[in-house]
């Protein structure tokens, strides 16, 4: 078993293709309208679905824009240098939520920014 993938909703999907692609470097891997549902998905991620868990932005046509909750927490995406990936980030246009530095309580480093439709994302320093 393993997790396949997370699904977000999206308010305009073109805006979150492009955080996703050109904030965090994913790639986008599919995407495919469903008319009868008045809907589209897009599956985003590292790498291909066979072996990578992937992010799916659904797009409900007509409605643009969520609210995130109390539930939910945030997506995590390991990166070489925190520091390095949140200077990109910002400088490519992202939200910084959490300047890069340690973890509270902890020593792991790691940031946050957030996505078009304010879901967090952590970015997390790679171990070892």
């Amino acid at each position: 078993m393993r997790i396949l993938h997370t699904m977000l909703r999206v308010g305009n999907l073109d805006r979150s293709i492009q955080f996703y692609t050109e904030i965090l470097g994913m790639k986008l891997l599919r995407q495919r309208e469903y008319p009868s549902g008045k809907f589209t998905l897009a599956f985003l991620g590292y790498g291909d679905e066979s072996d990578h868990t992937v992010i799916e932005l659904t797009y409900n046509w007509g409605v643009d824009h969520y609210e995130i909750g109390t539930g939910y927490g945030h997506i995590a995406v390991e990166v070489e240098d925190v520091y390095q990936a949140t200077a990109e980030a910002r400088g490519r246009g992202g939200k910084v939520l959490r300047e890069a530095g340690p973890m509270n309580a902890g020593t792991t480093i790691i940031s946050f920014i957030e996505d078009p439709d304010g879901y967090p994302i952590e970015l997390i320093g790679r171990k070892g």
